[in-house]
């Protein structure tokens, strides 16, 4: 059966970078390049650190630009001095958060059960939830590639996920920031496999999008964003670079 041609969305991960100066001019570039060319076939998403959400939000408002968050409590309000809930990115004018990144459950031990929390409070507050997964070098040396996406997403997303609240980025760890990539085979046969768990978990998994992610550039991204089930991409360091970033979801997009 022939895959359905999902929507691409092209997704920054700002990560720990930016300023004020730095924000303000690339946005401003990212909508010069949309403003040029408005019937661009893939959606726009910007996920800027906490502390430049409501920057963000001015600077994206009035275009096609989304804004999503890098991570939100499990909890709505409390007692939980440093964290930001769902409630309150949504309030910032977010529409998606990331979670369970490599970067969060490797630095901060976030466990699958704790991104699914996060999801079902993401979906609660009305935002879609970006849900993450990926292998260790290690794992993937010992064959485990596939063991390890089933566990990760089986423990990850939350029973209410629909296409509507989810989306999910395959990104290999050992493909972060390195400038290494897995072949078009390697990402075929991972994204095949979360399909078909998608399918058999959910009535609407055909519809939802899974993005890779890992070393995502202009350069190889028509190749990547044309394997079969890759519903676009998860961009890091490329994503704070507008010609970068834009080439990116030209390929995505089929322009």
């Amino acid at each position: 059966m022939t895959a359905l041609r999902l929507r691409p969305l092209i997704a920054g991960n700002w990560k720990m970078n930016g300023s004020r100066a730095q924000n303000e001019a690339l946005i401003a570039d990212l909508k010069g390049r949309l403003a040029s060319k408005p019937d661009l076939a893939a959606d726009l998403l910007v996920c800027p650190p906490a502390a430049y959400l409501m920057q963000a939000a001015r600077l994206v408002g009035g275009s096609a630009i989304a804004l999503g968050a890098q991570d939100c409590h499990t909890k709505q309000s409390g007692a939980h001095t440093g964290d930001v809930s769902a409630a309150m990115l949504a309030d910032c004018g977010c529409r998606y958060v990331i979670l369970g990144h490599s970067e969060r459950r490797a630095d901060h031990a976030e466990k699958s059960e704790q991104v699914a929390a996060k999801a079902k409070a993401a979906h609660e507050a009305g935002l879609i939830a970006i849900v993450c997964v990926g292998e260790t070098e290690a794992e993937r040396d010992r064959g485990a590639t596939l063991d390890v996406i089933s566990s990760q997403l089986e423990g990850s997303v939350p029973a209410d996920a629909a296409a509507g609240n989810l989306v999910i980025a395959y990104e290999p760890v050992w493909a972060i920031g390195t400038g290494r990539t897995p072949t078009p085979d390697d990402v075929a046969a991972v994204h095949a496999h979360i399909r078909s768990l998608l399918k058999a978990w959910f009535k609407d998994g055909a519809e939802m999008r899974i993005l890779y992610g890992g070393s995502v550039k202009a350069s190889n991204a028509a190749t990547l964003m044309h394997v079969a089930e890759v519903n676009g991409a998860l961009v890091g360091g490329a994503s704070l670079k507008g010609e970068e970033f834009w080439g990116i979801a030209l390929a995505a997009a089929g322009a």
